[in-house]
């Protein structure tokens, strides 16, 4: 590829190098995004690990570093009053939030009852709380990007407007006993952090009673990937995000897998998504294709595999001498130079 890692440079937790390859020869064409020329114009990049936002935004500031991949959404005000720093919104398509059930475990192996978790959840909050500014979010009910061709409406009316009366009447019709459901909250990740909070009081106002257990995310990686009993370190929900590049279509988007155990984590095993899945990929005639992803969204409303709550972006903070940055979904960093 375009770079060569540096593997004795390397220092977990700390830094990674990369260099030019002086022997990779780019494709003619001009760079786009992740494709066309990859064209290097700088001979080194340090991905440099600052856990600290205050530390990020004064070496920023200072010219110690050219770039924040994903500067605090509070911060960005301040970032964009200093002359030497530009704010680069290089992924337009965003991020999706969305909670993820464990359909192995009671009470969301009941399809009923995960239903009823869309209805109870109004997207807002956790927008809110997580980013703030509004400039930064997007309510989209479609579960498939808004702004993108598969997006629809269709039969998302009543669901994600927060309904906690109608919620609860929908969860004690389902069965639910009582059992506290186990929630995991990731700590140590500013755009995550606050979604579990929200998560956990949307759910008591439909009925549920919750027990947020609270971690840093390397632990709750390593936890939702147990089918453990909820009772010996199992899970019932888990919050994450999605780069939107990677859940444009039911084939692509991981959690719409209901292969059963062959599923990511949270494991549905739903034979009706599968056969839609399936058909959406060997269909050639893009009208055919988003009425198969209508079709799968409106029966995915009482059949959930996870609730989506909402989009958000995440600019890039850089110096502005750094030229060249491609719109792509992750960073990349052929095609930049620095003046």
């Amino acid at each position: 590829g375009p770079f060569l890692f540096i593997a004795n440079e390397w220092k977990p937790g700390e830094k990674v190098v990369f260099t030019k390859n002086t022997k990779y020869k780019p494709r003619a064409e001009p760079p786009s995004g992740l494709a066309g020329g990859k064209v290097v114009k700088v001979d080194r990049v340090e991905w440099i690990a600052m856990p600290d936002v205050q530390t990020q935004v004064a070496a920023l500031g200072n010219a110690e570093i050219d770039m924040i991949e994903s500067p605090g959404h509070d911060l960005l005000p301040l970032l964009a009053k200093d002359k030497g720093i530009k704010i680069v919104d290089a992924n337009p398509l965003g991020n999706q939030y969305v909670i993820r059930f464990n359909q192995i475990q009671k009470p969301f192996d009941n399809a009923k009852i995960r239903h009823a978790v869309m209805v109870a959840f109004g997207q807002e909050d956790f927008l809110k709380a997580t980013i703030g500014d509004s400039k930064y979010y997007k309510l989209c009910k479609p579960v498939f990007i808004c702004g993108t061709p598969l997006a629809s409406e269709e039969g998302m009316k009543d669901v994600l407007n927060q309904n906690s009366a109608k919620a609860k009447e929908l969860v004690k019709e389902a069965g639910y006993d009582g059992t506290p459901v186990v929630l995991l909250q990731s700590t140590d990740l500013q755009v995550l952090t606050n979604l579990a909070p929200v998560a956990k009081s949307q759910l008591e106002a439909a009925g549920f009673k919750v027990d947020m257990q609270s971690s840093d995310w390397q632990s709750v990686v390593g936890r939702r990937v147990k089918k453990d009993p909820v009772d010996k370190g199992g899970w019932n929900l888990m919050l994450t995000s999605w780069t939107a590049a990677d859940i444009l279509n039911p084939v692509m988007a991981g959690f719409f897998n209901a292969a059963c155990d062959k599923a990511m984590f949270g494991w549905p095993c739903d034979e009706t998504i599968e056969k839609m899945r399936d058909q959406f990929a060997k269909e050639t005639d893009p009208a055919k294709q988003k009425q198969i992803a209508i079709d799968l969204q409106k029966y995915w409303v009482d059949h959930p595999t996870h609730v989506n709550l909402g989009q958000w972006y995440a600019p890039q903070a850089m110096r502005s001498n750094i030229d060249g940055t491609m719109i792509s979904p992750a960073p990349v960093f052929w095609n930049i130079s620095k003046k």
